[in-house]
């Protein structure tokens, strides 16, 4: 399907077929109104040697005129063309097998620098727990709808709900603590997550979120957002990520620093995920992917949708590329504009 983006700027074309109207105007002024500078007397004692001299070939029968007026149309047509955005809508459909829509909220606050996790005999930080317990999720999940949350001192869509778990994978990869601010917005980050799922087909709306307890920041209480969860038949299965340490290490400004205020708030998260129907895990219990796929896998899937979207592939090239070859040929008659003035100025 072809269609002009700004098609507005066709009412640009017609603005030529103005100029030879002002031209008239302009000639049908009195001579006297003319500056007395146009008026040129040329005194030569041979002025009929001059004159032979430099006599000009006759032009054709208005050739000239006419190829330069034509050459100027298809510049300024071909401009305007261009500026219209022309573009041929490419049809895309897009086919989701059945499955669950699921959205991931993570902890991308200052408090995921806390390095009381140790693997191999070294400390870990909690994002680094984090990601490498949510990788094996996603890769793990094919077939269902992924999005992806980070939430800091407030709560932001990173990755919309898709079947691209490559591409969510990347985006997780990515994530740095802080990157959405120091604080911890819980509450929030439930509330986003709600709002994104609650247009998807019910029974099969999931919502994992992985933080450590603690509410800092944003509008919502993690107790309330809840409740909206329930009520928009969201189900939040919750992986704690911390220890119930009285003084924890963390990686603060580049060096290690022992906080007393990182301990990890089991209680809110539990009475979090019970109030929507779901379930509370440790990110150090090996077995809480396997439990939260199978409960996953009790759900109802999503039918499978069909949606066509309508690519633009932009058309301005040849348009203006027929303003390019006008150009270039005005520039190879380059007597055609003078003979068209003195052919006026002579009528």
């Amino acid at each position: 399907m072809f269609e002009f983006h700004w098609p507005w700027f066709g009412l640009l074309l017609p603005l030529p077929l103005l100029l030879p109207l002002l031209w008239r105007e302009r000639r049908a002024q009195p001579k006297e109104e003319q500056l007395e500078g146009e008026r040129i007397t040329l005194l030569h004692p041979h002025l009929d040697e001059l004159k032979a001299a430099y006599q000009a070939r006759r032009p054709r029968r208005q050739l000239a005129g006419w190829l330069h007026r034509v050459l100027l149309y298809l510049l300024w047509v071909g401009l305007v063309l261009a500026l219209m955005r022309p573009q041929w809508l490419v049809p895309h459909t897009e086919i989701s097998a059945p499955g669950y829509d699921l959205m991931l909220a993570v902890d991308a606050s200052h408090s995921m620098d806390a390095l009381d996790f140790t693997v191999e005999g070294r400390q870990v930080s909690r994002m680094q727990v984090v990601k490498g317990v949510m990788s094996r999720f996603i890769d793990e999940r094919a077939g269902d709808r992924i999005g992806l949350i980070i939430f800091g001192s407030g709560a932001y869509v990173l990755a919309p709900l898709t079947i691209d778990r490559a591409a969510v994978q990347m985006l997780l990869d990515r994530v740095v603590p802080s990157i959405a601010g120091g604080s911890t917005a819980l509450g929030d980050a439930v509330a986003l997550g709600v709002k994104k799922l609650r247009d998807r087909p019910p029974g099969s709306r999931v919502m994992i979120l992985i933080a450590d307890g603690d509410n800092t920041a944003g509008n919502f209480q993690p107790l309330e957002a809840a409740t909206l969860a329930r009520m928009a038949g969201v189900r939040i299965y919750v992986i704690g990520v911390g220890s119930n340490q009285k003084r924890i290490p963390i990686l603060h400004e580049g060096k290690i620093e022992y906080w007393d205020d990182l301990t990890m708030d089991e209680d809110t998260l539990q009475r979090l995920a019970n109030i929507t129907g779901g379930a509370y895990f440790r990110a150090t219990d090996t077995r809480a992917l396997e439990e939260i796929s199978r409960r996953i896998a009790e759900l109802e899937k999503t039918e499978t949708e069909t949606r066509t979207a309508f690519v633009p592939e932009p058309l301005y090239r040849w348009p203006l590329a027929l303003s390019l070859l006008a150009l270039l040929a005005l520039g190879l008659f380059p007597e055609g504009r003078r003979r068209f003035i003195v052919r006026q100025a002579s009528s």
